[in-house]
């Protein structure tokens, strides 16, 4: 049989070093790629569902519990929503501090695990990190280093290092002493040492040469960095509070996944995540950051999906650095809250999630009972990216083995880092009988 006459199938049933359960399917017609699908098994949590008829103040409680790895992004993104419809907005001093604070935590734990624990085989050649660590026991080694200061910091600032309880809607139930801060000095110098070595030896990793030409979709933070707040902005135009969320993107199912498929109205597929962080506000990063990225070869954009895990890498930087900033400037606040008073309206709120940009939308009562609630995790928002990734990866691997391409597909889609599991919808089933 002739190459050009030739079928194959790529298939995985079951993703490696992703948090959840997926598949993917690829087939090829001789060189052509026919056909491309990201399966994701997200079984309806129903936390959308569930959050109707509760008390607007428990909001930060109940989405901590979608994900245990970022819980402080639910927390972040549903508090800004709830504070927009009580029409409360802490943008600056002591309390948004700490909230940009207990956010670098996440991104410091989360970066960790999945630059060293998820990310870092596929380079070195190893099923996953244990087999690495057999023959690389000091990256292993960092890597947990780093998590550890991303966990001790959001139990000092969030009460707890895995779905944090100290976060509340208008701020903290009790704000950390400049004491219990300044004992996270020591352990975030050493990461953030340890987040530029990483920058290092990432940016010597060997690459696909693959670009991606997707619409990057991000936040847009006038003072920094985006993490904690900002306009809806993209590298293709658009620009909009997050208030206008719904009128420019779209959530859709599809026949091969049971988890949402999200783009936008205009143009379709878009990449939210570091690599849109990143192309979109490297100019914003803090200056050890900047110049960790300059080293490493980055220009002020990167569109190779690949080198995701120096971006990541990138970010920890900016996030030891930044939490650093903060401890130093902190000043205890009058209050740890502001007191919000309910009232008939909706709010909206928009966060960066390590993974990419998170979306919240309530309507509530006048009492503070919720009506309506609406949230959009980044990884359903990235899962055309993926199978954009996909298509692209086996186009340029056409004359690699089934074994050495389905190697390099499942690589392609842990680039993203997908949390698979947070899931928030419930499916609506439509029957089609003759």
């Amino acid at each position: 049989m002739s190459e050009a006459s030739r079928t194959r199938t790529i298939r995985t049933d079951y993703l490696a070093r992703v948090e959840g359960e997926g598949a993917m399917y690829v087939r090829l017609e001789g060189r052509e790629v026919s056909e491309v699908k990201l399966r994701l098994y997200e079984p309806p949590r129903f936390f959308e569902a569930f959050l109707r008829g509760r008390s607007f103040t428990e909001v930060p409680d109940i989405t901590a519990r979608i994900c245990g790895i970022c819980p402080v992004a639910y927390q972040m993104s549903s508090a800004r929503a709830m504070e927009e419809a009580c029409g409360v907005r802490i943008d600056q001093g002591p309390i948004r501090d700490l909230r940009r604070l207990l956010y670098c935590g996440e991104w410091i734990e989360s970066h960790s695990l999945h630059v060293y624990m998820l990310h870092a085989p596929d380079f070195l050649g190893y099923p996953g990190a244990i087999e690495m660590a057999r023959d690389h026991r000091e990256i292993v080694e960092q890597g947990l280093q780093m998590k550890k200061a991303g966990n001790a910091l959001m139990t000092v600032v969030g009460g707890r290092e895995v779905h944090p309880i100290n976060v509340r809607v208008g701020g903290f139930y009790r704000a950390p002493t400049k004491a219990e801060l300044r004992a996270l000095v020591d352990p975030l110098e050493r990461a953030r040492e340890t987040a530029l070595a990483t920058v290092r030896w990432t940016s010597t990793l060997e690459f696909p040469d693959v670009e991606i030409d997707l619409e990057h979709v991000a936040l847009a933070d006038p003072d920094g960095y985006p993490i904690d707040r900002g306009r809806i902005v993209s590298d293709r135009g658009l620009d909009i509070e997050p208030a206008g969320y719904d009128e420019h993107f779209v959530e859709e199912h599809v026949e091969h996944s049971t988890a949402l498929h999200a783009r936008l109205r205009e143009r379709g597929a878009y990449l939210t995540g570091p690599l849109a962080r990143y192309s979109l506000a490297s100019a914003a990063l803090r200056p050890v950051a900047r110049d960790a990225a300059s080293e490493a070869g980055l220009g002020a954009t990167c569109r190779n999906p690949f080198q995701s895990i120096i971006v990541r890498a990138i970010e920890l930087v900016e996030a030891a650095d930044e939490a650093l900033a903060l401890i130093n400037a902190y000043e205890e606040p009058d209050a740890p809250a502001v007191e919000p008073e309910p009232r008939r309206a909706v709010g909206h709120g928009a966060t960066e999630a390590p993974r990419g940009m998170l979306y919240h939308r309530y309507e509530i009562d006048a009492d503070g009972t919720i009506l309506d609630a609406r949230i959009v995790p980044p990884t359903s928002q990235n899962q055309r990216a993926i199978e954009e990734d996909l298509r692209a990866v086996v186009e340029r691997g056409v004359d690699l083995s089934d074994e050495a391409l389905t190697q390099r597909c499942e690589q392609a889609i842990r680039n993203h880092d997908p949390c698979i599991s947070c899931s928030t919808h419930f499916l609506e089933l439509t029957v089609d009988r003759a």
